[in-house]
């Protein structure tokens, strides 16, 4: 750990100390005055969107101008990873900061083992936020409901994004231009399903995407299929997926397109909440994060929906704005405008989006992330890092590696050059060079040159799991 991240994490300490002899004075100067050090966070969660879908980042066929707007004032970092490609597991994650194997959500539909505290509860109980939940939760219940531990839960329907979402985002909105002056800061969570619809098409496939092209007039506008659609590298039988394909590329062109329409659906609920905030003032006092659960196979290795270990299942959206962030941004503008505009008060539009391409993120990151904001530390074996340091530009210690789960025996070891995929006592193994190779086409596991780098990362998986503390097994 680098002397700055130690220095910063000690100071926190203190103040939190110093806060807590003013309670012995007074409960609400020491709300008030955590209200003034602390910030807001709105934490926003979206189900299955792949890291690229996103029109600042050069995808020309999906337009996001309420994302666009959400990285120009914070930080997207391209390396960021989900622990399992699977709703409920990676949910998990999101909400403790351990892994799957640990939270015991080793497939869908299963409780956080007994004893593990979420986010809600340990911003709430440690850190005094309002801790507030609306939408997906799927740990186990597939929707927030009143009895969720850790969080006041706000109405909201269920099952499905186009005509849910509206509801989260509009239940979210009140919530903001309501929830007026109050002491203590808030933690919102707003969980979408949108571009989770997709999932729908392959329920019927030849009704939804039919080898006639519904609206012809269309054909011009359909995306191009992904340099990797035929794609079929060898490895673990467990990387197939059991879904139907479909029989032309026209059909998989269409399958894209309506994809992308639910991913601008999720943009345009998105936007409500950042309107809603800039409109009540509490933009420049609120921490935004976006991410994902998991990402879409998107005709990538001609695959659909989750459950892969190829990047298009596992890599998810990670964008950081505001607060500290921001701040950096605008002062790292400032540096570069010329004498004319010294005088000129800066906008978020003169601000290029910070993009981190190297660093190694994890869906593990959002609890130390959100606990260091709030002044607190993470719970005990939290096995995440603080994106902080990141975010506001200072030098800070990194991992060189992470891990990944997929379908509950499998584990990925990512390091910024080799993605090693590895399926329980499967023998056969997948090795691709993510610098060379970004699109997973070449396994280079049988070449013997590669030998000594597949051990290297086996020894990194050997240690990562002999770290862990599994949960007992549950149904």
């Amino acid at each position: 750990m680098s002397a700055t991240r130690f220095d910063r994490r000690s100071f926190l300490r203190t103040t939190a100390s110093a806060l807590g002899a003013s309670a012995a004075l007074t409960s609400g100067r020491r709300m008030a005055r955590a209200a003034e050090t602390r910030p807001n966070i709105l934490f926003i969660i979206c189900d299955q969107m792949n890291l690229d879908a996103m029109s600042y980042l050069g995808n020309a066929n999906v337009r996001t101008p309420n994302l666009d707007r959400l990285a120009q004032r914070g930080v997207t970092f391209m390396e960021s990873h989900s622990t399992s490609p699977v709703c409920s597991p990676a949910r998990s994650s999101l909400f403790t900061g351990r892994m799957p194997v640990e939270t015991g959500v080793v497939h869908n539909d299963l409780p956080i083992r007994q004893g593990m505290p979420n986010l809600g509860q340990w911003l709430g109980d440690r850190a005094g936020y309002e801790t507030v939940y609306c939408g997906k939760w799927h740990i186990p219940q597939g929707y927030a409901f009143a009895g969720m531990a850790g969080f006041r839960a706000l109405p909201t329907g269920a099952g499905q994004g186009a005509l849910d979402d509206a509801w989260v985002a509009r239940t979210c909105e009140a919530y903001l231009r309501n929830r007026g002056a109050k002491p203590e800061p808030f933690l919102l969570v707003a969980s979408f399903m949108q571009p989770h619809d997709i999932c729908y098409w392959m329920l019927a496939p030849d009704t939804l995407v039919p080898s006639e092209l519904p609206f012809p007039a269309l054909k011009d506008e359909l995306p191009p299929l992904p340099p990797n659609h035929k794609s079929f590298p060898d490895g673990p039988p467990q990387v197939g997926t059991g879904y139907p394909s479909f029989d032309t590329d026209l059909r998989w062109r269409y399958y894209l397109y309506c994809y992308y329409r639910m991913v601008e659906m999720l943009d345009g609920d998105v936007g409500r909440l950042l309107d809603a905030l800039e409109q009540t003032g509490l933009a420049e006092s609120t921490l935004v994060v976006f991410t994902a659960d998991h990402g879409e196979g998107a005709g990538r290795h001609s695959n659909v929906q989750k459950w892969h270990p190829y990047d298009e299942s596992m890599k998810v959206p990670m964008i950081c704005s505001g607060v500290t962030s921001l701040n950096f941004n605008l002062r790292h503008a400032a540096s570069h405008v010329g004498a004319a505009d010294a005088g000129r008060r800066l906008k978020f539009k003169d601000v290029t989006p910070r993009i981190d391409r190297t660093h190694l993120v994890s869906g593990l990151d959002v609890m130390s992330t959100l606990c260091d904001y709030a002044g607190i530390e993470p719970p005990p074996n939290a096995r995440g890092l603080s994106l902080r340091p990141l975010l506001e530009g200072k030098p800070t210690e990194w991992r060189d590696h992470l891990v990944c789960d997929w379908k509950a025996e499998g584990k990925i070891v990512r390091t910024p050059q080799y993605k090693l995929v590895t399926y329980a006592n499967e023998p056969k193994v997948q090795l691709f060079d993510m610098q060379q190779d970004p699109w997973e086409m070449t396994n280079l596991a049988g070449d013997p040159a590669m030998a000594s780098i597949i051990e290297e990362h086996r020894k990194l998986l050997t240690e990562w799991n002999a770290r862990m503390e599994p949960a007992p097994p549950q149904g």
